[in-house]
């Protein structure tokens, strides 16, 4: 039986204008947080627990604007926490998508960024989204516990991301895949790094250059996945583990915090990563990118197509 707890929603608020006095600017109002366009907030605070859900705008892959709101959304999470309004101990990202948890990267807008020879805005793009990942990974330098709700598909940089939690909670007939290698380049996110250090160097360039798809009882298998639940189960499978390792919880937090000690992963080799990525995407083929393209209109047919 899913436990009902009252929790707090966070939709954005207007800003108020700044008031003046004697002709003298008062301070700008703290401006409220979560405020965010494509991420859906919610805190339980019985259970000490920060819901969040993507909702993208277009396709459910990481566009500019919602990478901007996911470091407004982390910057939020330290000011709530440090600040005392929320005692937030376990963080928790899923997705509104149906049957997606995300596509990964924007490969338009990398296609677009190819054909213009703009290595620039690629390393960029592709730094914004490490540091992200880094900072999750770190849980923020908080005593935070961090869960993957995977509720459908994490391809690309959406197995990537899901790679920097603690925990990963993934419904039966989810599927984890890195596709780049189908037109020609690599998951440039942090990939390599992340399953280097769980599976081994040779089992990761494995995994990389296969190309394919692996289920959600394949990754926990590896490992990789911690928890397994039925379709349409995911959150309650995701309440019960933090209702019953609620106590535990600050072992847990010592125990990642270990683990990132004794193998660490830098932001600059998370970066150094990037510039390789963004080397190897200027040398992509037109068929290369054609074979992009592909792969996206692919991606949108079996969105379009009715569920259930």
């Amino acid at each position: 039986m899913t436990l009902a707890l009252p929790a707090r929603h966070f939709s954005p608020a207007p800003r108020p204008a700044t008031a003046t006095t004697a002709g003298i600017a008062a301070p700008a109002p703290t401006p409220p947080l979560f405020a965010l366009d494509q991420l859906e907030v919610t805190f339980d605070p019985q259970a000490d627990t920060l819901w969040t859900y993507m909702r993208p705008r277009t396709r459910p892959s990481f566009n500019p604007a919602l990478l901007a709101d996911f470091g407004q959304w982390q910057a939020d999470i330290h000011s709530a926490h440090t600040s005392g309004a929320m005692p937030i101990r376990y963080l928790v990202l899923g997705s509104r998508f149906p049957g997606v948890f995300s596509l990964g990267g924007d490969l338009d807008l990398f296609a677009q960024h190819i054909r213009a020879g703009h290595r620039e805005a690629l390393v960029q793009y592709g730094r914004a989204c490490v540091q992200i990942l880094h900072r999750n990974l770190r849980g923020l330098d908080l005593p935070i516990v961090t869960i993957g709700l995977v509720e459908g598909d994490a391809l690309g940089g959406g197995f990537e991301a899901l790679l920097s939690f603690n925990v990963v909670v993934a419904e039966r007939g989810a599927s984890f895949g890195l596709p780049e290698t189908v037109f020609g380049l690599f998951p440039g996110m942090g990939a390599h790094c992340f399953l280097s250090r769980r599976l081994g160097a040779a089992r990761a360039e494995q995994m990389i250059l296969s190309g394919r798809n692996y289920s959600a009882e394949e990754l926990y298998d590896l490992g990789i996945v911690h928890a397994l639940a039925d379709p349409g189960q995911g959150r309650r499978v995701v309440e019960d583990y933090i209702r019953q390792n609620r106590r535990r919880h600050s072992g847990h937090c010592a125990i990642y915090e270990a683990s990132r000690a004794v193998n660490p992963l830098t932001l600059d080799e998370l970066e150094a990563v990037v510039d390789l990525w963004a080397d190897a995407a200027l040398r992509l083929s037109e068929g290369d990118l054609k074979l992009m393209r592909r792969l996206v209109a692919a991606q949108t047919r079996l969105l379009d197509k009715p569920k259930g």
